[in-house]
């Protein structure tokens, strides 16, 4: 297969999956607030297929100029939402960032659907890291259902495992054990 062919396959592969690629991730810390206004223009904002070089900046090693350009070009945002060791069940302290989450998607049009996906990182197999990911981000689910009235039918999970550590980041490191959300 030629690298054009390989290239086109890929980007058919990734749009019939729904995955958007080199998407631009608002990676939010376990100690700042998600604001609400922030959660709406990330998740509103039409989705984009984005082709890259070889090299992937991140937001802390790009320029000040280029970091700000990318703030308003973010298609999904991460949350380090917590859970207890080997499990799907929420800690009490991510309800908060969650309901923040929550008041920006209802922010949006009613008819925006938002992706909500799991991740972890590296440890484990891949089987064991899918089906862990597929719990939780459906445990997130379930909480912006039932906590915060999110109509469910916006809500699709999906859970990726080890498959799409953040750039730039070992894939072993904490923060690529995650919940993300983008829009559709």
């Amino acid at each position: 297969m030629s690298f054009a062919s390989h290239v086109i396959t890929t980007l058919l592969l990734a749009l019939a999956g729904g995955v958007a690629m080199a998407q631009e991730v608002r990676v939010y810390g376990s100690d700042e607030a998600v604001d609400p206004q922030d959660v709406a223009r990330i998740l509103g904002a039409a989705p984009e297929i984005k082709m890259r070089g070889l090299k992937l900046l991140d937001d802390n090693t790009a320029a000040p100029a280029q970091r700000a350009s990318a703030a308003g070009r973010r298609s999904a945002l991460a949350l380090p939402i917590q859970f207890a060791l080997d499990s799907a069940e929420l800690l009490p302290s991510t309800r908060p960032q969650l309901d923040a989450l929550a008041a920006g998607i209802k922010l949006l049009p009613a008819d925006k659907a938002i992706v909500i996906e799991g991740h972890a990182d590296a440890r484990g197999t891949d089987a064991y890291n899918e089906a862990l990911s597929q719990k939780r981000a459906a445990t997130v689910k379930r909480y912006l259902v039932g906590a915060t009235g999110v109509a469910p039918e916006r809500l699709r999970v999906v859970g990726l495992g080890k498959n799409d550590p953040l750039p730039g980041r070992d894939p072993m490191a904490p923060e690529n054990r995650r919940v993300q959300f983008r829009g559709e």
